[in-house]
C-alpha cells in the first residue's frame, strides 16, 4: 500500500475517533441553564449545557450576547454585564 494512502486512512480514523470522543463527552453535561441578557436596549435569552455550572452560565450568556452585540468591544461589554435572569433547567 502506498504511504500516502496509509496516511489518509490513519487521518480519517483519527478524525472519526475525535468526533466520537467529543460527542460522548458532550453527553456528560450535568448543568443546563437559560440566561437572559439585556444590552443596549435589546434582550436575548439562550440555553446552554456544560459539565460545570460556571461553564453553562457563561456559555449561555456568550450565546445571548452574540445575538445582540456587534464587534469585539460590544461583545466584551455584554459578556461582562449582569444577566437579567438565570434559570437552571434539568440537566441533559
Amino acid at each position: 500500500m502506498k504511504k500516502s494512502i496509509l496516511l489518509a486512512v490513519v487521518f480519517v480514523v483519527i478524525a472519526i475517533a475525535a468526533v466520537i470522543y467529543t460527542t460522548m463527552e458532550a453527553g456528560s453535561s450535568k448543568y443546563r441553564c437559560e440566561v437572559c441578557v439585556e444590552f443596549q436596549g435589546r434582550t436575548q435569552c439562550r440555553t446552554a449545557s456544560a459539565a460545570t455550572e460556571m461553564q453553562a452560565r457563561r456559555t449561555a450568556q456568550e450565546n445571548a450576547c452574540s445575538y445582540i452585540s456587534s464587534g469585539v468591544t460590544d461583545s466584551m461589554q455584554c459578556g461582562a454585564s449582569q444577566p437579567v435572569s438565570v434559570k437552571w433547567l434539568a440537566g441533559k
